[in-house]
């Protein structure tokens, strides 16, 4: 289906359609894999529940890095498809695909090494530190498999296919159901590894991923270009995906060290508020999952016009993927509002965590119909080659703003494990006001500085 795709020529709702809802389909998978790892770590004790929730902030490292790798990588390939430079679109394949080998090196030594000094800043104790770390230095190393796929998934992506990784996801999450019960609490004879069962489940599902994408890649149009020497290394290519690439993965960086920030001030209320503000932050994101398959088209359709030159197509887009993003998170929020407790209890039966997550989850039913705006002009400014554009934002909106106006809440005034959330209410909206002042003027600024 994918090659009947346009993404230069079909109408925009009609190609909105097909490119985000495979995206959000494969995204929903995902959060149910996420999900399905915290019912097991629930199974497993309350510790490793909470394990599992103060590992996600240093577990998001890797994904920061992998979202920059295949932004880059569908930015720059679907760039040099509009501008009808198959050729070199297929070179950003194959330097892509070395480009994640590299950072996953530099990924995994520095996760290794400052895991202990991060769990601890967020009140973990000795213990809970090292049952986390059961967890984490395994994820670790599988870094160059997560990598791999989000630099194989950007260059389907660039090309309007987002049903391979859909596929992928689908078919990792089930076998992930039956492979997390072996591993945790073994079968046969694999011993259990308890939380470190839930990690050796991730690495298979991780290898098969990537093999079935390696596939798909060979398949794909782009194929008759990508020869060997598009596999060596080339200092100019390198030099585009690192101009790409950097400013997303600090921009999504700061989503992780937002989490942390979160975390922090969630940690003085103990490990029973951070492992039901975990929980329902995993339930929030099956919602959010439209939103995310709306960056991913909007990404992927803005990169191939803007190398064509269709801006008037980009301004199109924008508009219409923003209606549709805060029309469903406005509906989202209800349903999220009036069913926090039966959401929240489907994963623990301890009540202390149940409270706690309610909380969260009604105050974020609130957030939720703004969160589009961010997304989809994080993914316009990367498609039109501004992603330093992405970083300012993400630097004012998820670590200066909230980390100030929540240490003023928290410490001057004394504040509530709810008025943590009340405080990231009113920061989310005023930066989200904020950008719809903003965009029209960089629309002209930007599309004059090209034509």
């Amino acid at each position: 289906m994918y090659k009947k795709i346009n993404l230069l020529r079909d109408p925009i709702w009609p190609l909105l359609r097909k490119v985000t809802i495979p995206a959000s389909i494969g995204s929903l998978f995902q959060t149910f894999y996420n999900l399905v790892d915290t019912y097991f770590a629930g199974k497993i004790s309350p510790e490793a529940l909470s394990a599992l929730a103060k590992s996600f902030p240093i577990y998001f490292i890797i994904i920061a890095i992998g979202v920059g790798v295949g932004a880059a990588t569908n930015t720059l390939i679907g760039n040099s498809i509009g501008e009808k430079n198959e050729k070199r679109a297929s070179m950003f394949v194959g330097q892509s695909f070395l480009y994640a080998v590299f950072v996953s090196l530099l990924v995994t030594y520095v996760g290794l090494n400052i895991s202990d000094f991060l769990l601890g800043l967020m009140g973990s104790s000795l213990e809970n530190i090292l049952l986390t770390r059961e967890y984490l230095d395994i994820i670790f190393f599988c870094t160059v498999l997560v990598l791999i796929q989000t630099s194989l998934n950007g260059t389907l992506n660039a090309q309007g296919d987002t049903k391979s990784y859909r596929n992928v996801l689908v078919f990792t999450f089930f076998l992930n159901i039956i492979l997390n019960p072996i591993f945790i609490f073994g079968y046969g004879f694999i011993p259990a590894f308890g939380i470190s069962g839930i990690a050796i489940a991730t690495v298979i599902c991780q290898f098969l991923g990537a093999t079935y994408l390696i596939y798909k890649v060979y398949c794909c149009k782009l194929k008759k270009y990508l020869f060997f020497e598009c596999f060596k290394p080339k200092i100019f290519y390198f030099k585009n995906l690192i101009f790409q690439s950097v400013p997303v993965m600090f921009s999504m960086l700061l989503i992780g060290v937002g989490l942390f920030n979160v975390l922090y001030f969630v940690g003085k209320f103990g490990d029973l508020a951070a492992a039901g503000y975990g929980t329902a932050l995993r339930i929030e994101q099956v919602f959010l999952l439209p939103v995310i398959g709306l960056n991913t088209a909007v990404l992927s359709i803005s990169s191939q016009n803007f190398g064509a030159k269709n801006y008037e197509r980009i301004r199109e887009l924008y508009l219409k993927a923003l209606k549709f993003g805060c029309s469903f998170m406005t509906l989202a929020g209800i349903i999220i509002y009036f069913n926090a407790s039966f959401l929240i209890s489907l994963f623990t039966e301890d009540l202390n965590t149940i409270s706690y997550g309610i909380i969260y989850l009604k105050i974020a039913a609130l957030i939720g119909p703004i969160y589009p705006t961010f997304f989809i002009t994080t993914a316009l400014f990367q498609s039109v080659k501004r992603p330093i554009y992405s970083l300012y934002l993400g630097i004012l909106r998820l670590t200066a703003l909230p980390f100030l106006c929540l240490w003023y809440v928290i410490n001057i005034k004394d504040g509530s494990y709810e008025d943590i959330f009340y405080t990231l209410l009113f920061t989310n909206w005023f930066m989200g006001f904020c950008i719809l002042i903003f965009i029209g003027s960089f629309f002209n600024s930007v599309f004059k500085k090209t034509s």
